[in-house]
């Protein structure tokens, strides 16, 4: 087997790939302010993708999408079909995904932004734990592990949380794929059943190269899997359900010859994680006062038997 290539990006590609990546996630952020109950799915990725557009970019590694309630999770997803934005409405306490893969002069992101409209206790818990799932696969990747064998380590973790696997629903059963710079001649803006006609032709181009090698630029947990990490960007996208409730998040990871880092820590989800260690360190060191009242939502039940699986 051939050795595998050397990192093909400098710092400035670098500098290209984060811009783009946080002008997806500034997007989505806005989006989340603007969606409310009654909205669809469809109206979500409409409005996703004008936000894009305007922001200057030119074309898309897919289509946006967006998933409402139990959808979040995949649940009774059978078809690729079922991926594309319907016309599910948005209701209080549901949880949402939106997910976006935009390019700007060629350089791609592909993220995927998880929230919810009101309380929704079960959606707090899966929130704060992905962050075990970052660390893990970073570390896992740093360590070179193949790529199957990471997978399965965050298959394992999923099921010490008592959560679900939903990233082997997507097609191929990935949880990551890698990323490169466009540069095919297609139309832009035109798709084919949700991709972009340059994505075709670079994913089409990277397939048959890797496979040449015995690797693949779509990690999953099957034989095409089993190699070290290939030096590059992968957009990686750890995916876990409980019930009704899906989240995930999907951002760039670096993978040099002989280390791995996350492209920028300046994102949603890892802010979040930041506040709340601040606010649990603050309320750790506070008086502690007894609830005045219940919990007496549905979403309160399920969160009781999800700590139950502890």
């Amino acid at each position: 087997m051939a050795n595998p290539p050397t990192f093909p990006y400098d710092e400035r590609d670098l500098a290209r790939f984060r811009e783009t990546q946080q002008l997806a996630y500034h997007c989505a952020e806005q989006v989340a302010d603007w969606i409310e109950p009654g909205v669809t799915e469809r109206q979500a990725t409409a409005e996703l993708r004008r936000r894009l557009v305007a922001a200057g970019v030119q074309d898309f590694f897919h289509v946006p999408f967006a998933w409402f309630g139990d959808r979040t999770a995949f649940r009774h997803f059978h078809t690729p079909l079922q991926f594309f934005a319907g016309n599910r409405r948005l209701q209080e306490g549901m949880p949402y995904v939106l997910d976006c893969a935009p390019i700007v002069d060629g350089y791609t992101a592909d993220i995927g932004y998880g929230g919810k409209v009101g309380e929704n206790r079960v959606w707090d818990r899966l929130a704060a734990d992905l962050k075990v799932y970052r660390e893990l696969i970073l570390t896992e990747v740093r360590a070179r592990r193949p790529l199957d064998e990471v997978y399965a380590a965050v298959d394992a973790q999923i099921a010490a949380h008592g959560y679900d696997n939903r990233h082997q629903v997507y097609p191929g059963r990935v949880i990551g794929h890698q990323v490169t710079r466009t540069t095919m001649r297609g139309p832009a803006g035109v798709n084919v059943f949700g991709f972009g006609v340059r994505t075709l032709q670079t994913l089409g181009r990277e397939l048959i190269s890797e496979r040449l090698h015995g690797r693949s630029p779509l990690w999953a947990d099957g034989r095409s899997s089993r190699h070290a990490p290939t030096p590059g960007l992968w957009a990686v996208e750890p995916h876990i359900g409980f019930r009704g409730v899906g989240i995930k998040f999907e951002e760039l990871l670096v993978v040099t010859e002989d280390d791995a880092y996350w492209l920028d820590d300046d994102l949603p989800h890892v802010r979040r994680w930041t506040t709340d260690t601040a606010e649990a360190t603050e309320a750790a060191t506070a008086p502690t006062t007894a609830p005045t009242t219940a919990p007496t939502t549905e979403t309160s039940t399920e969160a009781t038997t999800l700590e139950a699986t502890r």
